[in-house]
């Protein structure tokens, strides 16, 4: 007999605590999400947490217990919750139910070179951006992009400190491609600071998610020095907040910041050094061009249109045809936006 909890009209979404930013974002949505937890808090297994305020539709479920409960969507976002983790926690029959892969990463071997883990034409994989969706050889898998959504923040922007801030977790261990030397080389130049997990040994630490607002709402501009990867949602949070962002212009941000309009992208280290300069000494045109952010952001990060573009696509894989490949036509006409699943 399997275990129904929660609301019997909303859907019932398993998946894996990954990406806790993400998590909280997606659990704004009209639907139930059920994250396994075990005792060791192993990658994954993380539960709730303590970090982030997740309202009662983000439900704990022991490990072990998983298989006894019934479910709607199975998310993986992982290739171990691919690969290893849904044949250690789930049953047969879950594993045939409607599925989703949400790929939050560009490739890493190889930019344009690199298939992706699915080939699988009876699941979704979901991309973050349209640059991942690009780059990504994705098989025969249908495809689809759900642009990121974050929550607006009472939180205004002041720019009262003339420097910028980088907010990336773990940044000297992931090296070139997050621009751990990028961020080296212009902080010898301009003053800014960086924030988050893992950087206490290079002078900066963690910030709560909560307590990100009240912490990066005071400084003049953002900095994402990032080579290559998905477009940080602390960029979204940053501009949603009405920050100017400077950075490289690399993968999505080109698709996102206007030159003089809401940021500077370049890939002249020189001119992003030379346009912090001119931010940290003109605190009106800051704040002017954070204002501008904020727009974009409104418009494009919008969370309603995040979690409607979600529901859609839950219901989406749930109106297919059980153990069938995606009907495209039916998927096409329950997903919202621009972007259709290909």
């Amino acid at each position: 007999m399997m275990t129904r909890v929660g609301s019997e009209n909303r859907l019932k979404i398993f998946t894996w605590h990954i990406h806790g930013s993400y998590l909280y974002y997606l659990s704004q949505g009209n639907y139930d999400i059920y994250i396994p937890v075990n005792d060791e808090r192993t990658p994954g297994y993380y539960g709730r947490g303590r970090t982030f305020p997740f309202g009662s539709n983000v439900i704990e479920i022991p490990a072990d217990m998983v298989k006894s409960y019934d479910f709607d969507v199975i998310m993986y976002q992982s290739v171990k919750n691919y690969l290893v983790d849904q044949y250690e926690i789930l049953t047969p029959t879950q594993r045939r139910l409607p599925r989703v892969y949400l790929e939050h990463n560009t490739p890493l071997k190889s930019p344009f070179g690199t298939r992706h883990t699915v080939n699988d034409r009876r699941i979704c994989l979901v991309h973050v951006t349209h640059y991942n969706k690009l780059m990504w050889d994705n098989n025969r898998t249908p495809v689809t992009v759900i642009e990121h959504g974050v929550t607006d923040s009472d939180i205004p922007y002041t720019g009262e400190l003339d420097k910028g801030v980088t907010i990336i977790n773990h940044l000297p261990q992931r090296g070139r491609a997050l621009g751990w030397d990028v961020f080296q080389h212009v902080a010898r130049q301009v003053p800014v600071d960086l924030a988050g997990m893992g950087n206490e040994a290079v002078g900066g630490g963690e910030v709560l998610h909560p307590q990100l607002p009240a912490f990066r709402g005071r400084y003049r501009y953002f900095f994402h020095p990032v080579r290559h990867t998905s477009l940080g949602l602390a960029v979204c949070e940053a501009m949603m907040q009405g920050l100017p962002v400077i950075g490289l212009a690399t993968t999505e941000l080109v698709t996102v910041i206007e030159n003089g309009v809401n940021g500077f992208v370049h890939t002249d280290l020189d001119f992003l050094i030379d346009k912090m300069k001119l931010l940290m000494n003109d605190p009106e045109l800051a704040a002017q061009m954070g204002k501008a952010a904020r727009e974009t952001a409104l418009r494009r990060f919008n969370i309603d249109r995040f979690t409607a573009d979600w529901e859609n696509l839950f219901n989406a894989v749930c109106a297919n045809v059980p153990g069938q490949p995606f009907n495209i036509d039916t998927c096409n006409a329950n997903v919202s936006g621009k972007e259709k699943i290909m």
